[in-house]
């Protein structure tokens, strides 16, 4: 049985959850109190994961960090098509080079709401700054795509894990300050992402049954 520890308003920890909803998987969550409890760095917790972040998944006495790592893990286990992580070369690349640009999102977007929300001493500006480089980057690749007839992030004709990876953040970034009026194709995008069978909302955040706006 998988075992997701997870706290509810964490992008990271969505990632995971989206995906296993989408792959019809079953799991059992342990909550950690991120904030305020600050559960993570905990020593119980600690002996999970030593860098004392989250989320962190045991599956079949496994027990895996990074939400990048447990994306590929579970698309790589559970995922009967190959779809969801492809693993010839050059697309393989493109899937990873945007787990990459995802890490650099929760770098930015992710601090920028901390900075607001829980209260972290982060530098607002430059983490705001650092969200609309990387906005912008992701909606001139969008933009471009759309025209070839792409509609996701990488090559193929489908979603993949590097849509999973980088879109909590996006959609989150307005509680970090960062307004995404200014990107037409990345909101076109993140409303392709909501209407993937099996797509499930992050409680209290996005709004259940309402696709975004296309821009």
């Amino acid at each position: 049985m998988i075992t997701l520890y997870d706290f509810e308003l964490s992008g990271n920890c969505y990632k995971l959850r989206l995906l296993m909803s989408i792959l019809g998987l079953r799991y059992d969550i342990v909550p950690v109190d991120f904030y305020p409890g600050r559960q993570h760095k905990s020593d119980a917790f600690l002996r999970l994961n030593p860098l004392g972040q989250l989320p962190v998944l045991q599956d079949d006495g496994l027990t895996l960090s990074d939400s990048g790592a447990i994306l590929a893990y579970l698309a790589k286990r559970y995922d009967p098509s190959g779809l969801w992580f492809p693993t010839d070369p050059a697309t393989l690349a493109q899937v990873l080079r945007w787990h990459a640009i995802a890490d650099d999102i929760t770098a930015t977007s992710a601090a920028a709401r901390l900075a607001l929300g829980f209260d972290y001493e982060i530098d607002l500006q430059k983490a705001q700054l650092g969200a609309h480089v990387l906005f912008r980057l992701m909606d001139e690749h969008l933009w471009f795509g759309e025209r070839a007839g792409r509609d996701w992030l990488c090559a193929p004709a489908h979603p993949t894990t590097a849509d999973i990876a980088c879109f909590p953040y996006v959609m989150l970034s307005e509680e970090g300050g960062i307004a995404r009026q200014d990107y037409p194709a990345l909101r076109r995008w993140t409303d392709r992402v909501r209407r993937i069978p099996g797509f499930v909302v992050m409680s209290g955040i996005f709004p259940a049954g309402k696709a975004v706006p296309a821009g």
